[in-house]
C-alpha cells in the first residue's frame, strides 16, 4: 500500500461498500460512512442486502462503518459514491451529492483530496460541488484541498466484471492530484487506470458509455416491434446477423435501474443548457420508456383475442435486471400499471426484491410463489436464476389447468420446448 492515505467512503450502497472492502483488503484505513442507519446496522452484523460482498469481507479489521460524519475527520481522501438520480421531470436530482459535498467539507483540512465517483453531467463537480465543500470548509478549493472524478463501473450481479477487475478512469483538477488519484486506485484496481486529461472528460466519459448501451437498447426494441409486424422472429434475427464479425450483440429488453434509464438524462440536460438540442439521445429513452406499456398491451391483446377480458396475470420479476434484490427505477411497475388501467387483475412474485420496500416504492404488493393463483397469462420479466431453472414446468404450473398465454420478454424458454395449449409471446 505505497500510498499511505487515509480513506472515507460516503455512501455504501452497490458502488460504495465494494470500493470500501476493495481498499480495506489492501490494508488501508477505511471508514464507510451512510446516513441509511438500518443499512450501517446491518453491515455491522455481516450483512449485505445488496448481495455484493462476502460476509467475510465485511470484518475486515482496517474497515469500519458508521452512520456519525465526525469519524470522517481522521480522512484524507474521501470518495463519494452516493446514488444520483433523476427527478418526476427526468432532471438530474443531485440532492444527496450535495448532502454529501456538506458532509465532507466540514471534515476537510488543507492537503486533503474529494474524489467523486456518482454519475454527473460534465462540469458538476467544479461547478456544482466545489463551491459547496469551500463554503463548509472555509477552505478554497485548488489551493488548500483538491478534487477527483473516478467515474464508477459497477454491474450489480456480474460475478466477473468487479471494482478490481474493471479498468478505472482517474482524472484530477491538477498533475498532482492526478497522480495521487491514480496511485491510490492503482493498489487496487488491477485492471489498469487510465489517466483522463481533465474532470470533465471523466464525467463526459461516464454519461456516454450508458448512453450508448441505451440507444444500442432502443435499436433493438424497436427493431423488436418491426419484426413483430412483419412476423419475423427477433431472437432468430439477432443470431443469424452475429454471425458477422462486426456485428455488435445487443438484445431488447426492459431498461430500468439507476444507470442506464437514468444517466442519458444528465446528459441531454447539459447540451440543453449549453444550448444543444439533443435528438438521438431522447428518441432512445423515448422508445426505451414505452417497453413495458408495449409489453402490457401485447398481453391484452392476446387475452382479448380469447375472450377472455377479465383474467388474471401473474409478473415473475421486480427487480430492475436479473439475480439482484435492487427495484430502482424498475420499468415492471410499468407492466404492472399498464395493466391495471385496462382492468387486469395482476400478481407479481420476486424471489429478491424486499416486499416492504416495493410496496413503499410503487404500491405493488409481491406474494410469495406458493400464494400465486392459476392465471390465464404469465409475463416472464425478469430472468432469475431461479426462475430459468424453473423453465416451462414453473411457467404451466401458474396457469390455469397448465394453458394460457407466456410472454418471455427476455427470451428464456425453449421454444421447441413450448408445451401442448401455451401460447408464447417473445419480445
Amino acid at each position: 500500500m505505497p500510498h499511505q492515505r487515509k480513506i472515507a467512503v460516503i455512501g455504501l450502497g452497490y458502488v460504495g461498500l465494494p470500493v470500501a472492502v476493495a481498499f480495506a483488503r489492501s490494508g488501508a484505513a477505511v471508514v464507510g460512512f451512510d446516513i441509511d442507519r438500518q443499512r450501517i446496522k446491518e453491515l455491522c452484523a455481516g450483512i449485505d442486502r445488496t448481495l455484493e460482498v462476502e460476509k467475510s469481507d465485511l470484518s475486515h479489521p482496517t474497515l469500519s462503518f458508521t452512520g456519525d460524519p465526525a469519524a470522517l475527520a481522521a480522512s484524507d481522501f474521501y470518495i463519494v459514491t452516493v446514488p444520483t438520480p433523476i427527478d418526476a421531470a427526468h432532471r438530474p436530482d443531485l440532492t444527496a451529492l450535495f448532502a454529501a459535498s456538506d458532509t465532507v467539507g466540514k471534515f476537510l483540512k488543507s492537503g486533503d483530496i474529494v474524489v467523486y465517483e456518482s454519475t454527473v453531467y460534465p462540469g458538476a463537480i467544479e461547478d456544482d460541488c466545489a463551491p459547496r465543500l469551500e463554503r463548509a470548509s472555509g477552505l478554497r478549493c485548488g489551493r488548500d484541498f483538491t478534487l477527483g472524478y473516478s467515474p464508477e463501473r459497477i454491474n450489480p450481479g456480474d460475478r466477473k466484471h468487479r471494482f478490481e477487475t474493471i479498468t478505472k478512469v482517474v482524472s484530477g483538477q491538477d498533475e498532482r492530484t492526478l497522480r495521487i488519484v491514480a496511485d491510490v486506485y492503482g493498489s487496487v484496481v488491477k485492471a489498469g487506470i487510465h489517466c483522463a486529461p481533465s474532470i470533465k472528460v471523466a464525467e463526459a466519459a461516464k454519461v456516454i458509455e450508458n448512453a450508448q448501451r441505451d440507444l444500442n437498447i432502443a435499436f433493438m426494441n424497436e427493431l423488436s416491434a418491426l419484426f413483430e409486424r412483419l412476423d419475423i422472429d427477433t431472437g432468430d434475427v439477432l443470431a443469424a446477423a452475429s454471425t458477422k464479425w462486426n456485428f455488435q450483440k445487443f438484445y431488447p429488453g426492459l431498461v430500468g435501474g439507476h444507470c442506464i434509464g437514468v444517466d442519458p438524462y444528465y446528459l441531454t440536460y447539459r447540451a440543453e443548457k449549453a444550448g444543444y438540442d439533443p435528438q438521438v439521445i431522447l428518441a432512445g429513452r423515448r422508445i426505451n420508456d414505452g417497453v413495458g406499456q408495449r409489453i402490457a398491451r401485447e398481453c391484452v391483446r392476446r387475452l382479448l383475442r380469447r375472450r377472455n377480458g377479465a383474467a388474471l396475470v401473474t409478473i415473475l420479476g421486480m427487480t430492475f435486471k436479473e439475480n439482484v434484490p435492487d427495484t430502482r427505477n424498475s420499468k415492471v411497475a410499468d407492466i404492472v400499471g399498464e395493466l391495471q388501467s385496462f382492468g387486469l387483475a395482476v400478481q407479481v412474485h420476486d424471489p429478491l426484491a424486499d416486499p416492504a420496500q416495493v410496496k413503499h416504492d410503487y404500491g405493488i404488493e409481491l406474494l410469495p410463489l406458493g400464494a400465486l393463483r392459476p392465471a390465464d397469462a404469465v409475463i416472464f420479466a425478469v430472468a432469475h436464476a431461479a426462475f430459468v431453472k424453473g423453465g416451462w414446468p414453473l411457467l404451466t404450473r401458474l396457469l390455469k389447468d397448465q394453458r394460457g398465454i407466456v410472454l418471455d420478454v427476455k427470451s428464456q424458454l425453449d421454444r421447441a420446448a413450448r408445451p401442448e395449449g401455451i401460447e408464447l409471446w417473445r419480445l
